[in-house]
């Protein structure tokens, strides 16, 4: 026991790492950072590049792992690895919270494969993966359902005659999932006609603004997201 603790304490040992189990390590590390980045690539909400800061993920998978594999059998360089850091300062600004959970993703990778506990790194990555997946399918279809029902008001500095008023609603019909007339003024001066609309996804509403001011260029286009109180 006590030669153990002197062994642990002492700089001049010797450290022997399998080489070929090392290398298979490093590898293993590439192939999950590389996974977490394309993950993050895809599914990052932060305001940065996320391309410039995942760049990064890699490299700092890698240093992580040959770090531990050198520090993990000798306590006296565990100790200097702790000086180190400490010196170290990092001005890098972390500026959301989703970039640092990536970070200790990619750190805990090299950790786990430094330290030489492949299988469970490789289960926890996976999980963690398929767990950010998830949240990021459920964020993407609730805010896909909030697009839905739309209040249209459409103002014309004239008045709109039946024709017209029957072109409007159907271009409004057209690119909607359902459209429904709430309401129409009208006198000598302008006409507003008001709608309820469905709209499922952005790309609609582009092409119904633009079809709008194509076939109706004096119509006065306004679209306001229709608000649940109850919410």
């Amino acid at each position: 026991m006590n030669n153990d603790l002197l062994n642990a304490f002492d700089t001049n040992l010797v450290i022997q790492i399998d080489l070929l189990n090392f290398i298979i390590n490093l590898l293993i590390v590439i192939i999950l950072s590389y996974v977490v980045q394309l993950t993050y690539n895809k599914t990052s909400r932060t305001l940065s590049n996320e391309k410039n800061f995942s760049k990064n993920f890699i490299l700092l998978g890698l240093t992580t792992a040959i770090v531990i594999t050198i520090v993990k059998s000798s306590l006296a360089l565990s100790l200097g690895l702790v000086g180190a850091l400490s010196i170290v300062r990092f001005r890098a600004a972390i500026k959301e919270p989703e970039e640092l959970v990536y970070l200790f993703l990619i750190i805990a990778i090299g950790l786990g494969c430094g330290a030489g506990q492949v299988k469970i790194t490789i289960a926890g990555t996976i999980i963690a993966i398929i767990t950010i997946l998830i949240l990021y399918s459920r964020n993407k279809k609730s805010q896909k359902l909030g697009l839905e029902t739309f209040n249209v008001s459409l103002v014309t500095p004239q008045k709109i005659n039946s024709s017209e008023l029957k072109g409007v609603v159907d271009v409004m019909s057209e690119h909607s999932n359902k459209c429904e007339l709430v309401s129409i003024s009208s006198n000598q001066d302008n006409s507003s006609i008001n709608l309820i609309v469905n709209i499922s996804d952005f790309e609609s509403i582009t092409k119904l603004n633009q079809e709008i001011n194509k076939k109706f260029p004096n119509l006065d286009f306004v679209l306001v997201r229709e608000t649940n109180l109850s919410e």
